[in-house]
């Protein structure tokens, strides 16, 4: 009877805790960032790998390639569809990642596909879903606001 009384208290605990809602909870917000249950959603990530045809670029070139690549990024996050980009520090092969807010790989592809260091071959992406906070999407909102130097 003790192991059943016990056995039942942890049920009806383990219930109301995954019941129990965030007191901080803005249901506004969360719609507004597309957010599930848990204030997670779905992006694409793409991992930027080093491409196959870097070497037969002059360093002049591959600076304007460079320059083709940042200003696509630019362009990218202003229309909302890139959340978050960055280089790896020492990485080797691995260049960087892009985090897209869109819906399937096909159209992340699309988008890859008009950045210069992609159409040059000085990079390549490999395209994968992943399950993050949806707050991600107000980093564009707060990003300028700590940016002192343009790239």
């Amino acid at each position: 009877m003790k192991s059943f009384i016990l056995l039942l208290s942890l049920t009806l605990l383990c219930q109301s805790n995954a019941t129990a809602q965030n007191e901080n909870f803005d249901a506004e917000l969360a719609k507004k960032l597309g957010a599930d249950d848990y204030g997670m959603k779905t992006y694409i990530m793409a991992f930027l790998m080093a491409g196959d045809k870097v070497a037969e670029y002059s360093p002049e070139q591959r600076a304007e390639i460079q320059k083709g690549h940042m200003a696509n990024i630019n362009k990218l996050a202003e229309e909302g569809k890139l959340i978050l980009a960055g280089p790896f520090i020492n990485g080797g092969e691995k260049r960087g990642i892009f985090v897209f807010d869109v819906s399937t790989k096909a159209e992340a592809e699309k988008l890859t596909n008009t950045d210069p260091a992609i159409q040059a071959g000085v990079l390549k992406m490999e395209l994968i879903e992943w399950y993050g906070s949806a707050a991600l999407m107000m980093l564009s909102e707060f990003y300028p606001k700590i940016q002192k130097k343009d790239f």
